[in-house]
């Protein structure tokens, strides 16, 4: 066994780098810090039987985890049945148990597993062929891989009672298949995350948060700041210079060419949730935040550079979503008599429009760039789906009826497609949007159609819950999550 570098920066979420078992031609790991790609070159006869020869890209986790990538071969290569992907071991030894994700060359996805030391190594083979999004998730001592071509919804197989121990080598791995072969290997969109304990809560305990950027042509995702705190709700403003997002009830500018966030000034409105959203001109801001008085969330205006914000709405709770493009009136969610429904108000306050009124949850209502329609998600059909209506609440249409729960349907500037939050089946109850759920972000066409996953992520509330593209329609920011482990 050979390590590699040990600069913190060289090998980005990973601590080091190793040669597994008897190789005849060193692996390599070269990481590209501005489009956060790792590069991996690896030999090795084979991951099988009682032992392994590989290269390992790695760090040491414990607990529940989920670790997400898309990779690709790179070149014809050699043997058909070389490899790469995933992989948690118990010790860098190269007949440790252990749990691998593998993409072979020739399309073979397979779960592979070895459960004693020097143990004959077993597998289960997913029912499709072809990826390059593999995904490995340990809960308690079941291991799930789940696969995809990019775009397309994850297929999952797991494997049950394998016990590596607390504390395992988790990485990214390379096998040529062939002892003087080197195959190399690209691996973008790499997210690490450890897993919330079930009793977990999110205003007591550690709960890490990445901003990130996706441009929607490429897929691709890059990490621009990250704590080991809650922030929320990345919302771009219209010079596509900055994003607004929250954190402790306070709103921040984060300027994109530095990197650093500053405090917008809110007077003493300080309760600020996850529902702020900027004037189509961009000179205002309306926010929601928690009123001391009514202890319940109230919508108010304030301009974009700060200030003494204004009073819009009457009676809470009130959690506002949309501005109309013309600036006259803002759009929200209300619960008035025990059910929530949208409303719309002047952007001088006053009398409320009720827009829905169908029993059961409509929340995150917001205009397109046309005022032609508000869309918004609701549970009254079953499950929460995307839907539409005419600004004053007539025509009102499903756009989505899928096995997911979707919500925050965002319009993009030019007015040509929608991106929105899907909890997975079985995560979360149709009118729940809680935080540290397995979700999706979708991308749909502005008049409905079959959706395509953009991004496989760990998030939930606070992900995407404002508008979030970019000023020319080609990226969106979002945030997603982990329990710091660093």
């Amino acid at each position: 066994m050979t390590s590699g570098p040990h600069d913190k920066y060289a090998l980005g979420q990973f601590e080091d780098q190793a040669d597994i078992g008897s190789i005849h031609h060193s692996g390599s790991c070269d990481y590209d810090i501005e489009q956060q790609v790792y590069n991996i070159t690896g030999a090795g006869a084979n991951v099988w039987a009682d032992h392994d020869d590989f290269h390992f890209v790695w760090r040491r986790l414990s607990g529940d985890f989920i670790v997400t990538a898309r990779a690709e071969l790179i070149g014809e290569g050699v043997n058909a049945h070389r490899k790469f992907g995933w992989m948690a071991r118990t010790s860098l030894d190269t007949d440790s148990p252990n749990v691998s994700t593998g993409i072979h060359g020739d399309g073979l996805l397979a779960l592979q597993f070895r459960r004693t030391e020097g143990g004959q190594t077993e597998e289960v083979q997913a029912p499709q062929t072809g990826a390059d999004v593999i995904q490995l998730e340990r809960k308690g001592l079941t291991y799930i891989m789940s696969v995809a071509q990019h775009g397309e919804a994850f297929v999952a197989v797991e494997a049950t009672d394998i016990d590596l121990g607390d504390e395992v080598y988790v990485g990214l791995f390379v096998c040529s298949h062939e002892d003087d072969v080197v195959e190399r290997a690209a691996f973008c969109d790499v997210r690490i995350v450890v897993l919330v304990k079930e009793d977990f809560d999110r205003g007591t305990d550690a709960f890490g948060s990445h901003l990130e950027l996706l441009n929607i042509e490429s897929g691709l995702r890059q990490i621009i700041y990250s704590a080991d705190h809650v922030f929320e709700a990345p919302n771009w403003m219209v010079d596509g210079k900055a994003l607004i997002y929250n954190e402790n009830g306070r709103l921040y500018r984060f300027d994109l060419e530095t990197k650093i966030p500053s405090l917008i000034d809110t007077g003493d409105v300080v309760g600020n949730n996850n529902d702020h959203v900027l004037s189509f001109d961009g000179t205002m801001l309306a926010i929601s935040s928690s009123s001391k008085e009514e202890r319940a969330s109230i919508v108010y205006t304030v301009p974009v550079e700060g200030g003494q914000p204004k009073r819009i709405t009457p009676t809470g709770p009130s959690y506002l979503h949309g501005w109309s493009p013309d600036g006259q009136s803002l759009v929200y969610t209300g619960q008035r008599n025990s059910e929530f429904d949208i409303y719309r108000i002047s952007v001088d306050g006053g009398e409320e429009t009720q827009l829905t009124t169908t029993v059961g949850l409509d929340d995150g209502p917001e205009y397109t760039p046309d005022g032609e329609y508000i869309y918004f998600n609701s549970v009254r059909s079953g499950r929460m789906q995307i839907w539409r209506m005419q600004p004053n609440g007539s025509d009102q249409q499903q756009l989505t009826d899928d096995e997911y729960n979707n919500w925050f349907p965002h319009i993009s500037p030019d007015g040509q497609w929608i991106v929105f939050v899907s909890y997975l089946v079985g995560e979360v109850e149709p009118s729940d949007h809680p935080a540290a759920k397995r979700i999706y972000l979708r991308l749909m066409p502005r008049d409905g159609g079959t959706p395509k996953v953009l991004a496989y992520l760990y998030g939930g509330q606070g992900t995407m819950n404002v508008p979030s593209w970019s000023p020319d329609s080609t990226q969106i920011a979002f945030v997603s999550n982990t329990v710091p482990y660093r």
